[in-house]
């Protein structure tokens, strides 16, 4: 059955349904445009989409975290050492605006620290997250 079928069928029995009840409750099928995958994006998408592309967000990489104490907090002084929640060579968090988008390994890149991503979660996971 192709879903032009399926979509007269729903059709078909919702108005049954609506006859059957004696009353019309003003629902009717949406209609929507097809997709298409090779479609150019018009001038007017481009500028909404360059609109969205410069939001800036704020990308953090969590080590670990660790829970203490104030009275412990206060006693921490140079040279003190917190032990964090995460093992040694755990992947590490990444974090766009607090929320975790995947999981990486520390490099070194001309003497700066970076971030290898070695796990992405997927869209519908961080979707997941979000509710």
């Amino acid at each position: 059955m192709s879903g032009d079928d399926e979509l007269d069928d729903w059709a078909a029995a919702m108005a049954e349904q609506a006859d059957e009840e004696g009353k019309d409750d003003g629902a009717r099928v949406a209609e929507f445009d097809e997709l298409e995958e090779d479609r150019e994006i018009t001038p007017a998408e481009k500028r909404k989409l360059d609109t969205i592309l410069d939001i800036p967000v704020t990308i953090s990489m969590e080590v670990g975290r660790s829970h203490i104490s104030i009275r412990n907090l206060l006693q921490l002084n140079q040279g003190s050492v917190v032990e964090l929640e995460r093992v040694a060579g755990e992947p590490l968090d990444v974090l766009v605006n607090g929320t975790l988008i995947a999981h990486g390994e520390v490099v070194v890149v001309n003497d700066k620290f970076g971030i290898r991503l070695t796990d992405v979660i997927s869209q519908i996971e961080r979707i997941k997250k979000l509710r």
